[in-house]
């Protein structure tokens, strides 16, 4: 075994090698391949990153041989391995999360087949399509899948970290969807997480990340599903009041509407401050009753129409702030008048300390959490939602974007400070829950702690049967680890 400790050169020795296995699959910085890869990545940071290689694999057996030749060309210590980072859709924001400084970055986009079998019951979908390419084949046939709210977020990315989508109310997480696994495992070997193969293992990529393997094909349960009422409605930000009232009488657990997806956005940019909701009715009814607060308060624009789900995703797209410097953190709370109104509070009350930086947009997202979404499968996932006694809550999404580097270390200390802020405040009412949920999270918090003790505890056995010898903790550093 050679032992080579400098970074640079255990990556120049491992890409070296994936060249020789893999040829015209592996790119280095100049190769055309390589810049595109770098450019597509949803924020700034990761594309300020610079792998020594992107492996862009075309199926599971490449993915294989890049796995097995990363694990044995050295060995499994970090401090002269072959570091590498797992990339799908590329839309977490922190530098490194999906890609790595002088190491092998796997770009699985080329992984992307998306087929469903013969009866179209279930769909298998490759870890590196996004979903707006998943909707497109399925739109036709009246069928969908509980999948992202973007077009461009990856498969691979949701599907072990839980997931939000339009139809979580009626079928949990998007996790909670996928029959089957298809994982690439530190040894290499390819194998298969269902309720029969590895069970064990199964359960904990509901959630559990990138600790145990590569997933590079899951399969999701397909459902019947037509047109849907949805779009996006811009308020005045003086509506603040009426949209937090609205907000708690929509998620309120006893009367959720299971059909219904909101999504409302408070948001600084350029001087002024606004207010935008992200409507979905899995039906095809115009204006439901579920919506009507937040309806009947006076908007400025409207995009809601009878559309499907392809079309929703592409707009969600078109709304994102793609290539700047981004961040992300989260908080979860009670869906209450009062925690809805200090979080809200906290967060207009920090703008005044961030307006002057060049091209900020500061916003503040929520996606409602109601008890029909994380009960329905919650023995069945690694998250933990479980003991909350039917309540609703709301995650928080703190999501930023603005201009320059030179601000990073500002930004990223407004982002700590105002979250700090928001778990005292909505903690000193009693309506701050654990729960961090990964895909926003900072790289400061600790999203799969956060799912309890039980969980880690499970997690952190599944791995040692797995990945005994932690190659997806300590050789690949992006994402978020289980810290047994």
């Amino acid at each position: 075994m050679t032992n080579i400790t400098n970074i640079a050169s255990v990556s120049a020795f491992c890409c070296s090698i994936l060249s020789l296995l893999l040829q015209d699959k592996i790119a280095f910085p100049g190769n055309e391949t390589y810049t595109a890869s770098l450019a597509s990545y949803f924020s700034a940071q990761e594309s300020s990153v610079s792998p020594a290689c992107i492996a862009s694999p075309q199926n599971a057996e490449d993915v294989s041989t890049i796995v097995h030749a990363l694990t044995t060309a050295v060995n499994t210590n970090a401090s002269d391995s072959c570091l590498f980072a797992i990339r799908s859709g590329g839309h977490m924001s922190f530098a490194g999360s999906a890609n790595v400084q002088d190491g092998v970055t796997i770009d699985m986009r080329g992984v992307d087949d998306v087929e469903l079998n013969s009866d179209r019951s279930v769909v298998s979908i490759g870890a590196g399509a996004n979903w707006g390419s998943v909707y497109r084949q399925l739109d036709p046939y009246n069928l969908s899948v509980a999948g992202g709210r973007d077009s461009t977020v990856g498969v691979g990315g949701l599907i072990t970290s839980g997931g939000i989508s339009y139809f979580g109310p009626r079928y949990g997480w998007a996790c909670d969807n996928v029959l089957n696994y298809v994982v690439v495992l530190a040894n290499g070997s390819i194998v298969n997480a269902n309720k029969n193969e590895n069970p064990e293992l199964l359960w904990a990529l509901r959630g559990g990340s990138n600790n145990f393997g590569i997933v590079v094909r899951a399969d999701l349960q397909t459902f019947a599903q037509g047109e849907i009422w949805g779009g996006v409605v811009f308020y005045d930000f003086s509506t603040v009041d009426e949209q937090v009232e609205a907000i708690a009488a929509f998620n309120r657990h006893d009367t959720y509407d299971e059909f219904s997806s909101l999504v409302p956005s408070f948001g600084y940019f350029n001087g002024s401050s606004f207010i935008i909701n992200s409507m979905e009715y899995t039906k095809p009814a115009v204006d439901p009753p579920a919506f009507q607060n937040l309806t009947s308060i006076p908007s400025l624009e409207s995009t809601m129409r009878l559309t499907n789900i392809s079309d929703l995703v592409d707009e969600s797209e078109s709304l994102q702030m793609n290539g700047l410097r981004s961040a992300s953190a989260t908080v979860t709370i009670d869906s209450s008048v009062e925690a809805l109104t200090a979080t809200v509070g906290a967060w207009n009350a920090s703008v005044f300390s961030v307006e002057d930086i060049p091209g900020i947009v500061w916003a503040l997202a929520m996606d409602p959490l109601p008890p029909a979404m994380y009960t329905r499968h919650a023995e069945a996932n690694a998250l933990g939602l479980t003991g909350r006694e039917g309540k609703s809550f709301i995650i928080i999404n703190l999501r930023v974007t603005w201009n320059n580097a030179d601000d990073d270390a500002r930004v990223y200390s407004e982002i700590k400070q105002l979250i700090a802020t928001m778990e005292r405040e909505v903690g000193s009412l009693g309506s701050l829950d654990p729960f961090v949920y990964l895909n926003y999270a900072a790289p400061w918090q600790k999203p799969i702690s956060s799912y309890g003790q039980a969980s880690v505890e499970r997690l952190t056995r599944i791995r040692e049967e797995y990945d005994p010898q932690r190659v997806f903790t300590n050789t690949v550093p992006g994402g978020f680890k289980i810290l047994n």
